[in-house]
């Protein structure tokens, strides 16, 4: 019988030579192949052996993790897959009301979370019925390791089909209620392994590995790159430009955010010299500015590759590695795009009507592929309310594709603001703040920053005889919501833009406050 279990695809990506070092980390530990293989396989019987008893609708058992960003943490992952169960992870700046939420949503049998926080989380999970709770810290320690310590190191990868859950991301919805975004073994595999070919990966390629490991980018992308083609990874618990640029010499591919672009820029040591060995720079997540791109140019000799993908679909487009003719013979990236999409995924553009939208005509972004979500964790509604008759993800990007296929994304339906590569809608962030007392009403805006690409902006009516403080409002989300969610300014205003219908126009919001944080 064959087994489409994820682990087992990544594990035949091994190197024949297991003693061979797999992660080195920043503190200077070296992880074998071996070792991956070892630790996973610890790590699964202790998980097989917690005695979780079947979902009665075949559904494997959730593992919600918010840890720190380790090796161990990896492993986890790999160990979850392993076992068969489905892999949850959740942001490490998220705060109680939003864990509260996920587990409470997910039903998790296992959730594992760092031991500082585990008076908290251990709570909020055995509410939500969760079974055990296991802490893990970015020095190697934590009951999860002491457990899986007394277990064998020896494993045999649990049985999965294709369209078997592997792992929930959530991604929160404009209404304010996060969704869980069911992702199967077979989506995770298809994109990996077409981007092991479409961006080259070859034998020798080292990874510089600076994201978090908490979405798709860091988590799928990367690891699943890397593991796949047998590729060491030099590991950053956190990204740091001058060891990011010191890795340089001894490593060929670095994939990140806008952000850390911006923050190696302004490195000195920064220059082609130093970035000479690498192969490719990938960007995601969020819109490179042209500046950063062709600065970045000029300083490296090299032009970095601008991708798009999203929680629902894992990668969809990218700018092209390589003149090949599979993909039209396009040999450059050209700044300001998201390159073509990629083979077996189809991309279309189309007005609200469903009416195809003519070449470098705006309208919003629909796709189908192998890599497309079966749809929402519990919500069948909402699934189907996101999808197409004949099949296609309504992704809620406005974009374009012009007349050599490259696709530019222009916005993003409703308010989705996209602050250093992370995922934060207004209606979620001014239903916390119509709560807090004197509040009236509230409206967040997304601006550019020089930094983040976007950041937020709260105005905030308040209630008559009430004095409120922006920071002092501020102050009080920050104990409640992560820290990337809250806005950077809070203005108190007597009233809100809103038209004829009553609906506040943001769009005039966005346009006084838009030069706030010019450089």
């Amino acid at each position: 019988m064959s087994n489409d279990n994820l682990f087992v695809a990544l594990r035949a990506g091994f190197p024949a030579d297991l003693d061979a070092t797999a992660v080195e980390t920043d503190d200077g530990l070296a992880y074998s192949w071996r070792d991956l293989d070892r630790a996973t396989a610890m790590m699964a019987n202790l998980l097989q052996s917690l005695d979780i008893p079947a979902s009665p609708d075949g559904v494997p058992p959730r593992v919600a993790v918010q840890v720190e960003k380790s090796v161990e943490a990896m492993l986890l992952y790999l160990a979850t897959l392993r076992a068969g169960f489905a892999f949850l992870p959740l942001n490490t700046a998220y705060q109680s009301a939003e864990i509260e939420y996920f587990v409470g949503n997910a039903e998790p049998a296992v959730v594992v979370c760092s031991s500082k926080n585990f008076n908290w989380v251990s709570k909020l999970a055995f509410k939500a019925g969760a079974r055990h709770v296991f802490t893990l810290d970015d020095d190697r320690t934590g009951s999860l390791l002491e457990r899986a310590a007394h277990c064998s190191d020896r494993q045999t990868p649990a049985v999965r089909r294709a369209d078997d859950l592997a792992a929930i991301l959530y991604t929160s919805g404009t209404t304010g209620r996060s969704k869980g975004a069911m992702l199967s073994h077979g989506n995770l595999l298809s994109n990996a392994r077409m981007l092991q070919d479409y961006w080259g990966w070859q034998k020798g390629d080292v990874l510089i590995h600076a994201l978090p490991i908490f979405h798709v980018h860091g988590l799928f992308v990367a690891i699943h790159g890397a593991l796949l083609n047998g590729s060491k990874m030099l590991w950053m618990g956190k990204f740091d430009p001058k060891r990011a640029i010191a890795y340089m010499p001894r490593a060929t591919v670095f994939m990140g955010v806008p952000t850390l672009y911006v923050r190696m820029l302004a490195e000195p040591a920064l220059d082609r010299e130093q970035a000479a060995r690498m192969r490719l720079f990938i960007s995601g997540s969020a819109p490179l500015l042209l500046e950063t791109f062709n600065e970045w140019k000029e300083r490296t000799g090299h032009t970095i590759l601008e991708r798009y993908g999203m929680s629902e679909t894992i990668m969809l487009t990218s700018n092209p590695y390589q003149a090949d003719a599979r993909y039209g013979n396009q040999s450059d990236r050209r700044g300001g795009t998201v390159g073509f999409p990629l083979p077996g995924v189809q991309l279309r553009v189309q007005d609200d009507g469903g009416q195809p939208m003519p070449a470098g005509e705006i309208g919003g972004i629909q796709v189908a592929g192998p890599g497309v979500f079966a749809g929402y964790w519990r919500m069948p509604e909402k699934t189907a309310e996101e999808f197409t008759a004949d099949g296609f993800f309504k992704t809620g990007d406005v974009g374009l594709q012009d007349e050599r296929g490259y696709v530019t994304i222009v916005g993003r339906s409703k308010d989705l603001i996209i602050s250093g590569g992370y995922n934060v809608y207004p209606a979620e962030i001014e239903g916390y703040l119509n709560e807090l007392p004197g509040v009236a009403e509230s409206a967040l805006v997304g601006v550019p920053h020089p930094d983040f690409g976007e950041v937020g902006v709260a105005v905030v009516i308040a209630k008559p005889g009430a004095q409120l403080s922006g920071d002092a409002l501020l102050a009080e989300l920050k104990a409640r919501l992560a820290n990337f969610k809250i806005p950077k300014r809070c203005f108190i205003e007597a009233e809100l833009p809103r038209n004829t219908m009553g609906k506040v126009q943001k769009n005039l919001l966005r346009e006084r406050h838009k030069g706030l944080f010019a450089a």
